[in-house]
């Protein structure tokens, strides 16, 4: 019997520096997303995010939960850089991640630099 299409949560189960990002999402392992991504330590997830949203802890709880490989977080807020919520900077403090917020495109190239250097690096990108 005939299952139809299954819809899985968006994941690539590896690390990747992002080959390109714009009209609406991001290309990287000769795979391409529409939409916001997470890019962590246990792989690319698809993230429910954009520049309407608020950004929270609980937006993060997937960076926060992989904490212990995560030194430095990158924040892409979309073309406008947008500061990181106080309660949020404090969340990622306290789980030993620094953190720092600019707009996708430096977050990009600073993600693929800091990923070449093999640094703990992770980022979580607002798609443009």
């Amino acid at each position: 019997m005939a299952r139809g299409i299954e819809i899985r949560e968006a994941h690539f189960p590896g690390r990747a520096p992002i080959d390109t990002y714009g009209n609406g999402g991001f290309r990287f392992a000769d795979m391409s997303h529409r939409g916001s991504i997470l890019c962590l330590p246990s792989g690319i997830y698809g993230w429910d995010m954009d520049v309407t949203k608020p950004l929270s802890v609980e937006s993060f709880e997937r960076v926060l939960a992989e904490a212990a490989e995560i030194e430095f977080l990158l924040l892409g807020t979309g073309t406008d850089m947008r500061p990181i919520p106080a309660d949020l900077k404090v969340a990622l403090k306290a789980a030993g991640i620094s953190s720092d917020s600019m707009n996708t495109g430096a977050a990009v190239r600073t993600f693929n630099i800091m990923l070449m250097e093999s640094r703990a690096v992770a980022a979580a990108l607002i798609v443009v």
